[in-house]
């Protein structure tokens, strides 16, 4: 891929990104009342989406070979934890991510 390609590639990723976050922005406007269905699905939907990256994140753990899962599970409860204690996305992923890559790191040294 040539430079231009790529960076044609990178501006129109960058253009759709702006555009699906500023959307809803412009079709809620302020002082909108949201209906029931949109305001239960900004309830509900990071815990389902979380849910759902656990499951896929094990989907291919092996927990009869190895350390039987042991890193996985760890790391997921650290997660957990941090984002008890703090209630902050970026800090439980970035952190949970973290832990997870030095438990592994930390591993495979024994």
């Amino acid at each position: 891929m040539e430079l231009v390609e790529g960076l044609a590639v990178i501006a129109i990723c960058g253009i759709v990104t702006l555009f699906t976050r500023a959307f809803p922005f412009m079709v809620f406007k302020d002082g909108d009342r949201l209906r029931p269905g949109i305001s239960y699905l900004g309830y509900a939907l990071p815990a389902a989406l979380f849910a759902m990256l656990v499951v896929y994140c094990l989907k291919d753990v092996d927990f009869m070979d190895g350390v039987y899962g042991i890193p996985e599970v760890v790391s997921i409860l650290f997660t957990a934890a941090l984002h008890v204690k703090w209630r902050n996305m970026i800090l439980s992923i970035v952190g949970g991510t973290a832990f997870y890559i030095c438990l592994n790191y930390i591993l495979t040294l024994l």
